[in-house]
């Protein structure tokens, strides 16, 4: 048997027997007797008012736990910001010192290859310099026999 589906928030529809119990008669039948009429929402209200009293203090409770746990996160989130905030300062503090450790062995390299470099630029000015030792008695040479030359003097090289 399929049931069918009813909105949220509205009753089913009611039954034949739930029209007819309303009429059923509070005695037995015959003659009459005293008797009062049973009133069973009231019976169920006693019967539920102890559990919802305790649902209720329950409630209570629970909102009270609720809002101390509030007071503790917020006091949690208050004491990991300062420790946030103390763990950056530190971190920038000591982040010049980091940065110089890292940059050292960059920096020893670098040394070394402009140690290189000068060694090598020293070499190659020093054999330079030896060249123009050679070679300066020549070149002497030829300039005064050039500039003799276009002073009128003859000089042989």
């Amino acid at each position: 048997m399929k049931l069918k589906e009813q909105p949220i928030g509205r009753r089913p529809p009611m039954s034949l027997r739930n029209f007819l119990e309303r009429f059923r008669p509070a005695g037995t039948p015959g003659a009459s007797a005293t008797g009062v009429p049973a009133d069973r929402a009231a019976e169920r209200a006693a019967e539920l008012e102890p559990a919802l009293t305790q649902l209720t203090d329950v409630q209570q409770q629970a909102a009270r736990i609720r809002a101390a746990a509030q007071e503790a996160a917020e006091a949690l989130r208050r004491d990991a910001s300062r420790e946030a905030e103390r763990l950056v300062a530190a971190a920038r503090e000591k982040a010049p010192d980091v940065r110089g450790q890292a940059a050292e062995p960059l920096l020893r390299e670098a040394q070394r290859e402009a140690d290189a470099l000068r060694a090598a630029s020293e070499c190659a000015a020093s054999a330079i310099r030896v060249r123009a030792v050679e070679r300066m008695p020549y070149l002497v040479d030829r300039a005064v026999a050039d500039a003799l030359r276009l002073a009128g003097g003859a000089r042989e090289p």
